[in-house]
């Protein structure tokens, strides 16, 4: 009898372990694996602060005596914009930006997409000429337009500029407190130049946006970047 009654309770110890294993949480998730973000609960604004590196010291190749930067003009926007893109033949906006430092049509071009949702904002500054001062303003990005184009021309040129395509500001869910990005020259395709002051020779038809190699950006056989660019996130 003593030995029914311990087969009993051991009986009946074993069911409660078992079930109170079954009423445990899920097991965690596989090594590797993780949740997918969440989108950053409201817009953002960031300080945009663009500084040359493209000084006589850096680059003394038949360097200008008048050399700076157009202002920069850009947008905030989501994957179906950009300003410019590598392989890709110039908009009539940055064609003249490239080639006259002009920010009509861009502007224009820029406030369509806005029109249409695919771009946030524009914003703008004033050109450059003093190297030891940057350009400097202001731009929105929102979690449905979380990239950043900025453009300005390298002037004289024929139609060469600097800038970014596609600056991500959204990293795991949340907006990044800065971020930095080294900027080289491009040729936008609109001009076939191949010297600072070069006579006009508007390309027909256009060709595609490629990086700069020429020869003026070549220092020791390596093709150098013209800016910095920095976002740094207001409070």
């Amino acid at each position: 009898m003593h030995s029914l009654r311990l087969s009993v309770f051991a009986t009946a110890l074993l069911a409660l372990v078992a079930c109170g294993k079954s009423s445990k949480s899920a097991p965690p998730a596989p090594p590797g694996a993780t949740a997918p973000p969440a989108a950053p609960l409201g817009p953002a604004e960031y300080t945009v602060i663009i500084k040359s590196t493209w000084t006589k010291a850096n680059f003394p190749l038949d360097y200008p005596s008048d050399a700076h930067f157009s202002g920069m003009i850009g947008a905030s926007h989501n994957a179906r914009y950009t300003i410019f893109a590598v392989g890709r033949k110039p908009t009539p906006g940055l064609e003249r930006l490239s080639e006259e430092g002009k920010h009509s049509p861009l502007n224009d071009e820029i406030k369509k997409a806005i029109e249409q949702g695919n771009a946030l904002m524009l914003f703008e500054s004033g050109g450059l000429k003093n190297w030891k001062d940057s350009m400097v303003t202001t731009v929105r990005v929102d979690p449905a337009h979380p990239l950043v184009d900025v453009v300005n021309m390298v002037a004289p040129s024929p139609d060469w500029f600097t800038g970014a395509t596609d600056v991500n500001l959204m990293e795991n869910g949340a907006w990044v407190t800065t971020r930095r990005v080294v900027l080289p020259a491009y040729d936008s395709g609109g001009d076939d130049g191949t010297t600072y002051k070069a006579a006009d020779k508007n390309t027909h038809p256009k060709k595609a946006t490629t990086r700069n190699t020429n020869r003026h950006f070549t220092v020791h056989a390596a093709v150098q970047p013209v800016a910095t660019l920095t976002f740094v996130r207001k409070p």
